[in-house]
């Protein structure tokens, strides 16, 4: 076995800015070359209370690299008595990936002082900020639904479901992508995680 095939990944996230928050998705399954290695990955993690990311690719840099990003928007919020912006902590997110390159491909996002927004970071640390952003394996099946559904003004609610609708699409043409959704949403109430029963009301509202 490679040594790329002994690196636990993890694919298909996506990430929407709205009008009132952003929307994350991602499916669960982590793959080590060919093999389904875990069936319950999680690739949404809450960075605060305004701030969500994800992560495609290696899980143990992303797992490292997440608790970074953590503690530096906490010493910031500590030094300077008030929250990071999206911008700043996508600026720290990349100069971490700049000084420390990782087999990963990171979005970051949330609410702020000047509203919702989401970036995209590579693996050296490159910053770009998008309306709609999908990464990992499925990500061009997952940017055809993405491209066809997204729309100005498109509110939180209706973009939980765009996001479901682009990991299932992504689920269902990509063999490292599966085992079931994680969907997060950012507002100006803060992170919120939707349990089980919520994300299957938006799967049966999608499957008609």
């Amino acid at each position: 076995m490679s040594n790329e095939e002994k690196i636990l990944k993890g694919t298909t996230t996506v990430g929407i800015t709205c009008e009132d928050g952003v929307v994350f998705a991602s499916e669960r399954r982590a793959t080590m070359g060919n093999l389904v290695a875990h069936k319950v990955a999680e690739k949404i993690f809450k960075i605060d209370n305004h701030i969500a990311a994800t992560i495609a690719g290696s899980v143990g840099d992303a797992q490292a690299i997440m608790k970074v990003i953590s503690a530096e928007v906490s010493l910031y919020r500590l030094r300077n008595g008030r929250n990071i912006s999206i911008e700043a902590a996508a600026a720290v997110s990349a100069n971490i990936l700049r000084s420390n390159p990782a087999y990963i491909q990171t979005l970051i996002g949330g609410v702020d002082d000047t509203g919702a927004s989401v970036y995209s970071l590579d693996a050296a640390g490159g910053m770009i900020k998008d309306t709609y952003i999908s990464t990992g394996s499925g990500s061009i099946v997952a940017y055809g639904v993405l491209e066809d559904r997204y729309h100005e003004g498109l509110d939180v609610e209706e973009g939980l479901e765009v996001a479901v609708r682009a990991i299932k699409a992504a689920q269902e043409r990509d063999t490292y992508s599966g085992n079931g959704f994680l969907v997060a949403q950012v507002t100006k109430d803060g992170y919120k995680m939707l349990d089980k029963e919520e994300v299957d009301a938006i799967v049966e509202k999608i499957n008609g």
